[in-house]
C-alpha cells in the first residue's frame, strides 16, 4: 500500500536527494423480449473507496472497463472535476465514471449515499465496494483514523444496505505487523472475516511499481541510486498497478477468491535493491552509482526521535519515530510472493522502467518529489 514512499522516506532520512467531471454513462434501456435477456443485460455496480490514489484511480478505469457502473467517492468533488490540477490527475482515469462528494469519515453520509446508488442500480444492489483506502503517514491517529475507522465505516454502511462483495486492498507486509499501520489494517480485517452480510475478499500485494521507482529523476540527473546495507538485504515483486487492479475488479466475481486472503504479486522472480538499481541504469542508459548506506543509522535515528517524544510527550516526536521505523521496515523486511498462485501479471519491473525512462512517471504528490505535475490536455 503505502508504501509507495519506501524509498523517499529512506533518502529523507539519510539526507540523500534522493475528471474530469466524470461522465456518467447512460443506462442501457431493458429489453421487453425475454427474462433471462433482461437480467444479463443488467449492469452491475462497483462502488470505489479511496478513489484519488495511486491504486484507487487504476481500479476505477478498471471497474468502468470490466462494464461496472461505477461510482468513485472522493473527499472534494470541485477538485477532482473543476480545477485544472484534478482535470490532469483524474480525467483520463475517471473517464466513464460516476464521481460522487462523500466523506468517508462520516457514516451517516456514507450510508444514505451508498443506499441512493444501490437505490439507482440496475441490479438493485451494489454488487462490489472496493475499498483502496490507505492513510497517507501511516503515523497512528492516521492509520487508526483511515486504515481502520474509515474503512470499517464503508464496511458497515454496505452491509446497511444490503451490498454483496466487498474487497480489500490490504498490504502483504501486514504479515509482520511491528507497525501502526500495519495493526490497524490488521483489526479491520478481523472486523471483515467477523461478519456474515457480505461475502470478501482481501488481497495483500507485494509492492507497487509505483514504489520502487521513487528514485527515477534524481538517477536521471546524474545523482547515485540510494540502498541499505550491501544492496542484497531484502527482495521483492512488485506488481503493475493496471494488473493488480484487474485483479482486485475480478475478485468480486471469481468465486475461487470468495472469503479468502490473497498475497499477491508481479511476475518478477525476486529482486534486491542492488539488482533494482542495476535495472534503472540500464532503463535510462547511465552508469550505475550507488550509495550503501548503512542499517544502523535507522536505529539511531529511531532511538533519538523516541527518547525525546517519552522525554517531552510529544506527538509530533513520537510520529517522527513511525516514520523512521517504517523506512526501517522496508530496508530489511522482504516484499516477496514465490508461489505461483500468488503470482500475477505479465508486466516486468524492467518494462515499467523502460518506459517510464522514455515516458516519465505518471506524476503522485506522495510518492516521488521530483515527478512533474501533470498538464490538463487542451480540448
Amino acid at each position: 500500500m503505502m508504501r509507495r514512499g519506501l524509498v523517499a522516506i529512506g533518502a529523507c532520512i539519510l539526507g540523500a536527494l534522493s475528471t474530469v467531471d466524470a461522465f456518467a454513462p447512460s443506462r442501457t434501456p431493458h429489453s421487453s423480449s425475454g427474462t433471462a435477456t433482461q437480467l444479463e443485460a443488467k449492469k452491475k455496480t462497483a462502488v470505489i473507496a479511496g478513489a484519488t490514489g495511486y491504486i484507487g484511480k487504476a481500479v476505477v478505469r478498471e471497474s468502468v472497463r470490466q462494464g461496472y457502473e461505477t461510482y468513485a467517492l472522493v473527499r472534494d468533488k470541485s477538485k477532482v472535476t473543476e480545477s485544472v490540477e484534478g482535470q490532469a490527475l483524474y480525467g483520463e482515469a475517471f473517464a466513464g465514471a460516476n464521481v460522487i462528494e462523500c466523506d468517508v469519515c462520516e457514516p451517516q453520509q456514507l450510508t444514505a449515499q451508498l443506499q441512493q446508488i444501490s437505490d439507482a442500480s440496475e441490479t438493485n444492489q451494489i454488487d462490489m465496494i472496493c475499498s483502496c483506502l490507505a492513510s497517507r503517514s501511516g503515523v497512528k491517529k492516521d492509520a487508526y483514523k483511515i486504515d481502520y475507522q474509515a474503512t470499517l465505516n464503508c464496511l458497515e454502511s454496505g452491509r446497511a444496505v444490503n451490498a454483496n462483495h466487498f474487497v480489500l486492498l490490504s498490504a502483504f507486509c501486514v504479515k509482520n505487523p511491528w507497525l501502526q499501520f500495519q495493526q490497524a489494517k490488521l483489526k479491520f480485517e478481523a472486523a471483515l472475516q467477523e461478519q456474515s452480510d457480505m461475502t470478501w475478499t482481501i488481497v495483500r500485494p507485494t509492492a507497487f511499481f509505483k514504489s520502487v521507482s521513487g528514485q527515477l529523476e534524481v538517477c536521471q540527473m546524474g545523482s547515485p541510486y540510494v540502498m541499505f546495507g550491501d544492496g542484497e538485504v531484502t527482495r521483492c515483486n512488485p506488481i503493475a498497478e493496471s494488473e493488480l487492479a484487474q485483479y482486485l475488479v475480478e475478485s468480486a466475481t471469481d468465486k475461487s477468491r470468495l472469503n479468502k486472503i490473497i498475497n499477491l504479486g508481479g511476475p518478477d522472480e525476486p529482486l534486491t535493491m542492488q539488482k533494482q538499481g542495476e535495472m534503472l541504469f540500464d532503463a535510462i542508459g547511465k552508469e550505475p552509482k550507488f550509495i550503501y548506506a548503512p542499517l544502523w543509522l535507522f536505529d539511531a535515528i529511531i532511538d533519538s526521535l523516541q527518547w525525546l517524544a517519552d522525554t517531552f510527550n510529544s506527538e509530533a516526536l513520537e510520529d517522527a519515530a513511525e516514520t523512521g521505523r517504517i523506512g526501517k521496515y522496508y530496508a530489511v523486511e522482504d516484499m516477496l510472493t514465490t508461489a505461483p498462485d500468488e503470482k500475477f501479471g505479465k508486466i516486468t519491473l524492467q518494462e515499467h522502467f523502460n518506459r517510464i525512462a522514455v515516458e516519465g512517471q505518471e506524476y503522485d504528490p506522495y510518492t516521488t518529489m521530483f515527478a512533474k505535475k501533470p498538464v490538463a490536455k487542451e480540448t
